[in-house]
C-alpha cells in the first residue's frame, strides 16, 4: 500500500455466474478512488465459486480495510421461465464479510439500484448507492478519513437506527434547466452528477487484486465498454431511467476510445457497448465512432484496427451514415430490441419521455437491411406476453419478425417487474393492496400477489421487498404474462399457473427448419439449447473453448459446436 495513501478500499464482486461478466462498475470506482488518493484492491469471487470463504478469510487475515463496497449487477436472472434469485448467495458472501472485518459495507450496482432501500436493509449493510456511484463513494470514503459526518454525503443511503433513509442531493437539474425536488426514494431523478464524464477509466489485465479484463475476455468473450450513462426513454418494462438516471450521462468521446484502444493493446478486442442503447443520443455515438475511425486511419499500428465491436441499438434513430460509420469502426453486430410489430402493442411501452412511440416496425426493417449491406450481423428480439398480447398478436410479430432473415432472431415470453419501472408501479396501483391483478405470476407463490403502492407501504424498503419477497420473507420473484395468452384467461389469476402452453405454442409458430437461426423460451428439460444467460452449458462450451463476440453470432452453429466441444468449466472456478 502506498505510504502516502489516505486509506484502503476493497471492492468485492460476488458474482458466481458464467460464462464471467467482468464487474466494469469496479473499474470505474477503483479509478475515481485512486484519484482520490485512496488505494484500492479487488477481490473477484467469480473465479472462486467453491473456495470463496477461504478466499475471503485469506484476505483479511492481512489486509484491514477502512471501506468495502460489494457490486451487485443483477437481482436474479430476469427471466419469467428461470426465476432465479442471487441475492440469496449475495447476501451470503455479504455475511461472512461482516464476520471478518468491522469495516462499514456500502453496496451498490445496477441490480442493486433496482430495489436500494430494501437491499440496504436485507443485507444489513451500512450503505448503499442507487444509480452511478463513482463520485458518491469517493465522498463517503474522504468523510469517513476526515470524520465527517456522513450524512453530509449528497445521495448516499443509509442504514440508520431510524430506518434505511437517503440524504437527498443538493440540486438536480433537469434538461432545460430548470431545478426538481428530490424525492425520499430518487425515483426518476437525473444522476450525471453521480458521474464522472471526463476520465478515462483504467482498465487493467493481469494485476494482482485488479480487475483482469483479458482474463474475463478469454473466459466470456467480450469486453465491455460505456460511452454515456443514463437514459431519457420511459419503456414501461426498463429499469435504467430510473436505476441510472432520467439525462444522459455522455463521457468525453477521447476518454472512451482512450479507453477502448488500451484495452484492445491488452488483447481485449471484441468490445460490447453497455449504455442503455448505444444509438440513442445519436451524434454523440457518431461522433465516438469517427474518433474511432480516425485513429485507425491515422495509424496502421494502433490496435484499434483490431477491434471488433458490439453494440446495442433501438430501431431508431438509425440511418445511413450511422450504419456506415459502425462498419468502418469495426462493428462486427448489432443487437436491437424491437419488442414487437404492432404498433397498439408498442404505444405506451417503448416510449419517449413524453410517453409517444419512437419507432415502428419499417424501421426496424431499414436497421436490419443497413446492417447486412454494411457485412454486419443482427440480432433481433421480441418480447411476447406484455398487457395485450394474444395468441394472433404473437403470431403476427414472429411472422414478420422471421421475414427480416436477420442473423439471429429472438423471442422472449414473459417480464420481470421491478419496483420502479413504470409497468411495476402501475401494477402496485391497480392492485392498490386489497386485490390481485390476472397475470402476476411467480413460480414460488403461496397465494394471490396483492401489491401495494408505495404511498400506502411504511416506506420503501416495505414498497421494493415485495418485488422479491413474500409476507413471509421467502424469496417470491414478481413476473407478469398476458393473461389473454392462456386458453382460458381465469386461469391468470392464480399465481402459481405456468405458462406452459404459451411456450409451446410460441414454438409451433416456427418451423422447425428455421430453428437454427432462432431463439425460443425454454421450460425445463424442453430442449438443450436454453437461452437464458446464467450458467449456460452452451455458452460455457462457447467460451471455453477460445469463441470470442457476441454469443448470439455463433447461434446458428450451435448444434455443431456442442458437437465438437464439451461444456466445461472455467478454471479456477
Amino acid at each position: 500500500m502506498s505510504t502516502t495513501s489516505r486509506g484502503l478500499v476493497l471492492l468485492v464482486n460476488p458474482n458466481k455466474v458464467h460464462p464471467p461478466i467482468a464487474p466494469y462498475a469496479l473499474d470505474v470506482l477503483t479509478t475515481s478512488l485512486e484519484a482520490a488518493g485512496f488505494d484500492v484492491e479487488v477481490l473477484d469471487l467469480t473465479f472462486h465459486r467453491e473456495d470463496w470463504k477461504s478466499y475471503l478469510a485469506e484476505y483479511f487475515a492481512v489486509r484491514d480495510p477502512m471501506l468495502v463496497g460489494v457490486t451487485v449487477r443483477n437481482t436474479d436472472t430476469v427471466y419469467a421461465l428461470e426465476q432465479r434469485p442471487f441475492v440469496g448467495e449475495h447476501k451470503e458472501i455479504i455475511t461472512e464479510i461482516k464476520r471478518l472485518t468491522d469495516a462499514p459495507l456500502i453496496c451498490g450496482g445496477i441490480g442493486f439500484s433496482t430495489m436500494p432501500f430494501a437491499l440496504v436493509d436485507w443485507f444489513g449493510v451500512d450503505y448503499g448507492v442507487k444509480g452511478p456511484g463513482e463520485v458518491i463513494i469517493c465522498d463517503l470514503a474522504d468523510a469517513l478519513v476526515t470524520g465527517r459526518d456522513t450524512a453530509t454525503v449528497p445521495g448516499l443511503i443509509r442504514n440508520t437506527p431510524e430506518g434505511v433513509t437517503r440524504v437527498p442531493p443538493t440540486v438536480l437539474t433537469l434538461r432545460h434547466g430548470q431545478a426538481v425536488e428530490p424525492s425520499p426514494t430518487g425515483k426518476f431523478e437525473p444522476r450525471v452528477w453521480q458521474t464522472d464524464g471526463v476520465a478515462t477509466y483504467v482498465r487493467r489485465s493481469g494485476t494482482p487484486y485488479k480487475v483482469d479484463n483479458l482474463l474475463y475476455y478469454q473466459r466470456g468473450g467480450l469486453g465491455g465498454i460505456l460511452t454515456k450513462n443514463g437514459c431519457s426513454y420511459r419503456c414501461s418494462h426498463c429499469v435504467e431511467p430510473d436505476a441510472k438516471g432520467t439525462r444522459f450521462g455522455r463521457r468525453d468521446v477521447s476518454a472512451v476510445v482512450d479507453e477502448m484502444e488500451s484495452l484492445t493493446a491488452q488483447g481485449v478486442l471484441d468490445q460490447h457497448t453497455t449504455d442503455s442503447e448505444f444509438n440513442l443520443s445519436i451524434n454523440h455515438a457518431k461522433n465516438l465512432l469517427r474518433e474511432i475511425v480516425r485513429r485507425k486511419h491515422a495509424d496502421p499500428a494502433n490496435p484499434l484496427n483490431e477491434l471488433r465491436l458490439w453494440v446495442y441499438c433501438q430501431p431508431r434513430p438509425f440511418d445511413e451514415e450511422f450504419a456506415e460509420l459502425l462498419a468502418a469502426a469495426g462493428c462486427r453486430g448489432v443487437n436491437v430490441g424491437s419488442d414487437h410489430v404492432r404498433d397498439d402493442i408498442l404505444r405506451g411501452w417503448k416510449v419517449t419521455e413524453k410517453g409517444t412511440s419512437y419507432y415502428d416496425f419499417a424501421d426496424t426493417e431499414n436497421l436490419v437491411r443497413l446492417c447486412h449491406a454494411n457485412g454486419m450481423l443482427t440480432m433481433v428480439e421480441a418480447l411476447f406476453g406484455m398487457p395485450g398480447e394474444t395468441p394472433e398478436s404473437m403470431r403476427a410479430c414472429v411472422d414478420a419478425f422471421m421475414a427480416l432473415d436477420a442473423t439471429v432472431t429472438g423471442f422472449s415470453l414473459g417480464l420481470r417487474l421491478f419496483p420502479y419501472t413504470p409497468m411495476g408501479a402501475a401494477m402496485a396501483e391497480r392492485c392498490d393492496g386489497v386485490r390481485t391483478i390476472p397475470g402476476l405470476q411467480s413460480e414460488t407463490a403461496t397465494g394471490p400477489i396483492v401489491l401495494k403502492p408505495l404511498a400506502k407501504c411504511s416506506g420503501p424498503v416495505e414498497y421494493e421487498r415485495q418485488f422479491m419477497f413474500d409476507e413471509h420473507g421467502d424469496f417470491r420473484l414478481v413476473c407478469y404474462f398476458s393473461p389473454e395468452l392462456l386458453e382460458d384467461p381465469a386461469d391468470a389469476a392464480d399465481p402459481t399457473t405456468r405458462w406452459i402452453r404459451p411456450v409451446q405454442q410460441l414454438w409451433d409458430l416456427v418451423d422447425p427448419a428455421e430453428h437454427y437461426r432462432v431463439m425460443l423460451p425454454t421450460l425445463a428439460g424442453s430442449s438443450e439449447y436454453d437461452n437464458n444467460y446464467a450458467d449456460n452449458p452452451f455458452l460455457t462450451s462457447l467460451s471455453g473453448h477460445g469463441y470470442t463476440g457476441a454469443f448470439w453470432s455463433h447461434w446458428r452453429e450451435r448444434e455443431s459446436i456442442m458437437r465438437q466441444t464439451s461444456p466445461i468449466g472455467a478454471a479456477g472456478s
